[in-house]
C-alpha cells in the first residue's frame, strides 16, 4: 500500500512551495505563455480562451498578478515557470476565486494564491465546480479559503506537496475552511502542510473516499479553529502517517478527526486511521477525542501515537 502512495506522490514532482513570493520587473516579458503554441498573452483569461476545449499548459512568469480567469472547458495546466514565484494576489473572478474551474480537468503546479476575500466570506484561491483537479507544489495563504469545490461524484482531486496557511473564517453565513471539498468521488492529500488556521476546519471533505497521507496539521498558531479533519457525510479510505498538533485557541477542541457529524450520505465501514502522531501543543492540558464517530460503523483505528489527554475513539 505504501508503494502505491509513493508512486502517486512521485507523479506530482517539484520543489517546496514555501519560498517567499517574489515580484519581478515587467521588462519585455509577457506574463502568460501557452506552451504548445508558444504564443504569449497579457491576460490570463486570453490564454485560457486560446486553449478552449483542447489540452494545454499556461506558464506563468515570476511576478505578482492582479488577475483571474474562468475555465469552462478543456484540460489546462497552470504552471509557474519558477515554483513559488508566481503569485495570484487578491483578484477574484465571479466574486469567487482567482481560478474558477468548470472544464474537464485542471492541474496547478508551483503557484501561490494569496489574499482572497469576497462579500460572501468564502474567497478562495481556487473554486472548482466540475472536473478533475491535481495540485502540486502550491501555496494557499492569507485568504478566507484555500480551495473550495462544488460536487462532482465522478471527479477526483489530488493535492501533493502543498501548503495551506492562515485560512478559514466563520464570519460569513457559514464557515470557510482551509480546504473544503464537496461531494466528489475521491480526495487524495499527500505530503502537504496545514497551519495557523484562522477559523473553520483545516480539511472538510464530503468526498466518498479519502486518502490523507504523510501530511502535517500544525494548529499551534491557529485562531478560533475547529477540527483538523472533518468528514461530515462519512467516507471510506484511509488517514495515515500524519502529524497533528492541536493549539490553544479553539472554537471547538472536542475532536481532531470527525466522522459523519452532519449526515451519513456515504458508507464509512472500513475507514482506516493508522500510523498517525497526535498531541496537544506544549503547555495545554485538556481532553479531546482523536476520532469522534457518528456512524456506528466498523472503522479501523490502530497504531497511532497519542499524547496525554487524547482519547483514541469516542462514539457520538
Amino acid at each position: 500500500m505504501r508503494t502505491t502512495r509513493l508512486a502517486l506522490a512521485a507523479a506530482l514532482l517539484g520543489a517546496s512551495p514555501l519560498l517567499p513570493a517574489a515580484s519581478s520587473a515587467q521588462g519585455q516579458e509577457t506574463p502568460y505563455t501557452v506552451v504548445e503554441s508558444q504564443r504569449s498573452y497579457a491576460r490570463l483569461q486570453e490564454a485560457v480562451d486560446a486553449i478552449g476545449d483542447g489540452t494545454g499548459t499556461i506558464r506563468f512568469a515570476p511576478r505578482r498578478y492582479a488577475d483571474c480567469a474562468v475555465q469552462t472547458q478543456g484540460s489546462i495546466t497552470y504552471q509557474a515557470q519558477v515554483p513559488g514565484q508566481a503569485v495570484l494576489d487578491g483578484v477574484t473572478c465571479e466574486g469567487k476565486a482567482a481560478l474558477v474551474l468548470r472544464g474537464r480537468a485542471a492541474r496547478i503546479e508551483g503557484l501561490v494564491f494569496a489574499n482572497f476575500r469576497v462579500p460572501e466570506k468564502n474567497g478562495a484561491g481556487v473554486r472548482l465546480e466540475h472536473g478533475d483537479l491535481l495540485v502540486s507544489q502550491s501555496w494557499f495563504r492569507d485568504s478566507e479559503q484555500g480551495i473550495l469545490t462544488g460536487s462532482d461524484p465522478d471527479g477526483r482531486i489530488a493535492i501533493d506537496k502543498s501548503t495551506f496557511t492562515r485560512l478559514g473564517t466563520c464570519e460569513g453565513p457559514g464557515c470557510a475552511h482551509s480546504l473544503y471539498i464537496g461531494d466528489y468521488g475521491t480526495l487524495t492529500v499527500t505530503r502537504s502542510r496545514f497551519e495557523a488556521g484562522t477559523g473553520g476546519h483545516y480539511v472538510k471533505s464530503r468526498a466518498a473516499r479519502v486518502a490523507i497521507l504523510n501530511s502535517s496539521f500544525d494548529d499551534t498558531q491557529g485562531r478560533a479553529t475547529n477540527y483538523m479533519i472533518d468528514l461530515p457525510d462519512g467516507a471510506t479510505g484511509e488517514i495515515a502517517d500524519n502529524w497533528f498538533v492541536q493549539g490553544r485557541d479553539k472554537e471547538n477542541y472536542s475532536a481532531f478527526i470527525a466522522l459523519a457529524a452532519e449526515h451519513r450520505n456515504h458508507p464509512s465501514a472500513g475507514l482506516s486511521v493508522h500510523g498517525n502522531n497526535a498531541r496537544f501543543a506544549p503547555g495545554i492540558e485538556r481532553r479531546s477525542a482523536f476520532v469522534a464517530d457518528w456512524t456506528k460503523e466498523p472503522i479501523r483505528i490502530e497504531g497511532n501515537t497519542l499524547g496525554a489527554g487524547l482519547v483514541r475513539f469516542e462514539a457520538r
